[in-house]
């Protein structure tokens, strides 16, 4: 039996992806500026920042978060969204410069039925696709495969923003 090793997704598991005891994780990076590039926080912005996924559908997987921690889209103030909708286009711009994608999938999560890992805090998801890049560990074995490591990614977006 052949094993992919993934230790770094642990910690994700064994909560099941409950609420951190430490408080939001959303909130905990906004409030550390000083971690940025340890944390992969992108880009800063007046209401909003971008941070690359911890635990990424695929390379370039970025994820646009208001500081505002509400749980609801619609319980977001205008400015919020209005800049939440500008970096997602500011990140498909930088993803098509850096990774040449197909196409993107832009989405929210919001509540746990809908499929929400943080359930309290809105955030919209920028992943870049390619045709075929659903192979047989996504579709079969359930595994996904990221051919980068998150630090390559950063490196390779930081400058776009």
């Amino acid at each position: 039996m052949d094993r992919l090793w993934s230790p770094w997704r642990y910690e994700y598991i064994a909560t099941g992806g409950a609420a951190d005891a430490k408080g939001c994780v959303f909130c905990r990076l906004r409030d550390d500026p000083d971690r940025d590039e340890l944390n992969f926080v992108l880009h800063r912005a007046s209401h909003s920042f971008i941070v690359l996924n911890i635990y990424p559908y695929i390379s370039g997987h970025l994820l646009v978060v208001p500081n505002e921690h509400v749980a609801d889209l619609d319980a977001a103030r205008k400015e919020t969204t209005d800049e939440l909708m500008d970096l997602s286009k500011r990140c498909q711009t930088a993803l098509r410069e850096v990774y040449q994608p197909g196409g993107f999938n832009l989405g929210m999560n919001l509540g746990r039925s809908a499929g929400a890992g943080i359930v309290d805090h809105i955030h919209l998801h920028i992943v870049p696709r390619w045709t075929g890049d659903s192979n047989f560990m996504s579709t079969v074995g359930e595994t996904r495969v990221i051919p980068e490591d998150l630090a390559v990614t950063y490196a390779k977006l930081r400058g776009k923003f």
